[in-house]
């Protein structure tokens, strides 16, 4: 059931419907609206009595909840959700207007490899850095990330290059870990319907990403993130990332009607992973042009400063040069379709004070060929 409140209602009138539904064993889910805010009840096992609550000050209404996910359902809120990653004048928006890209190497290798990758994404505009310390891998002799250790050179690359950290989780173990040193948590496909984990990172004050499995439904997807939502957390990002077909000219298949299927149904921002969509780096810019067109919220793209010696996933990951065209045909886009790509400033203080603090650690800029890359008007 959603309880909505009438505009005029006060913090005391919300706080007084929260006591009504925990006095009944349920749990209460406050979500301010830009007019009004609505109450989502969870843990009741069969239908309310609106009566229960319309009779309550400055309660406006009590509606049955249809869809069997509540929480991320439009019927509960009907405004786009908007997560902010970080803080202050750093803090990225998605879902609002502005695209938000996140870049970076699947895997972190080492701090010469992140860095490295660091440097290209941020000089090329993206906000955001993706990194795995911890690799869920299909061969139990394939690389498994660094651990802590990668989740170390990854908070190095925030302080050093002002990017928001992005990185998955596998377990309870991780979680602990990630949430010392990441801004955002990552619950990978394979733990796409690991409910213990999708608790735990409800139970979370980081924001997460969560990524479709790859044979989910939509509403299998959407249920997961309810998963996660009925823990408290309400700052998830859905991310479409491909799932399994009989295709086989790419690794999988980048479902980008799933996009506005999300926007129907649901109030969280979705964004799009061509990388593993596609699973073909000649495949990867043309396929996140696409997601931007249909309502993509963002990009999550892998990016890899020498792709052929990548310990993981270095068939789908972009050169630096490749990831800066790409920001480049993404902002054009998103200008058709009334959005914008926000590429921060273009003397940026990282730069500023790293050549200050030592001058012999400058690194050639990129070619007067590369296109340059603007925020869309």
């Amino acid at each position: 059931m959603l309880i909505v409140m009438k505009p005029q209602a006060t913090e005391e009138d919300i706080r007084r419907v929260c006591e009504k539904i925990q006095a009944m064993g349920y749990r209460p889910h406050p979500m301010p609206g830009a007019e009004r805010t609505a109450i989502g009840i969870t843990g009741n096992r069969g239908p309310l009595e609106p009566a229960e609550f319309e009779s309550l000050p400055n309660v406006a209404e009590a509606i049955p909840v249809s869809k069997p996910y509540k929480l991320v359902s439009r019927e509960v809120k009907a405004e786009n959700s908007v997560i902010l990653v970080g803080a202050g004048e750093d803090a990225v928006a998605i879902g609002g207007r502005e695209l938000a890209i996140i870049a970076g190497p699947c895997a972190v290798e080492s701090r010469e490899q992140a860095f490295a990758a660091a440097e290209a994404v941020r000089r090329a505009g993206a906000r955001m850095f993706r990194g795995g310390a911890f690799k869920p891998r299909t061969s139990p002799y394939s690389f498994q990330g660094l651990g802590e250790e990668g989740l170390k050179i990854l908070a190095e690359v925030r302080e050093r290059y002002g990017l928001a950290i992005v990185t998955e989780t596998v377990d309870s173990e991780s979680c602990d870990l990630a949430e010392k040193y990441a801004d955002v948590l990552q619950v990978g496909a394979r733990n796409m319907q690991n409910f213990s984990l999708l608790k735990r990172v409800g139970r979370s004050k980081k924001p997460v990403l969560l990524k479709r499995g790859m044979s989910a439904t939509l509403e299998e997807f959407l249920m997961a993130a309810e998963y996660i939502l009925s823990e408290g957390n309400y700052n998830v990002i859905l991310c479409e990332r491909g799932v399994r077909t009989f295709a086989d000219h790419t690794r999988n298949t980048l479902d980008l009607s799933v996009i506005p299927g999300v926007k129907d149904l649901s109030h969280l921002p979705i964004i799009a992973d061509p990388s593993h969509g596609t699973g073909r780096r000649d495949k990867v810019t043309p396929l996140a042009r696409a997601a931007v067109a249909v309502g993509a919220d963002g990009l999550i793209v892998e990016v890899h400063p020498q792709p052929d010696r990548a310990l993981s996933d270095g068939f789908q990951s972009l050169f630096p040069e490749q990831f800066e065209e790409l920001m480049a045909e993404v902002s054009a886009i998103a200008g058709v379709v009334g959005r914008t790509v926000s590429t921060g400033s273009t003397a940026p203080d990282w730069e500023t004070a790293r050549t200050a603090s030592n001058p012999t650690d400058r690194q050639a800029g990129p070619p007067a060929s590369r296109p340059t890359v603007r925020s869309s008007p």
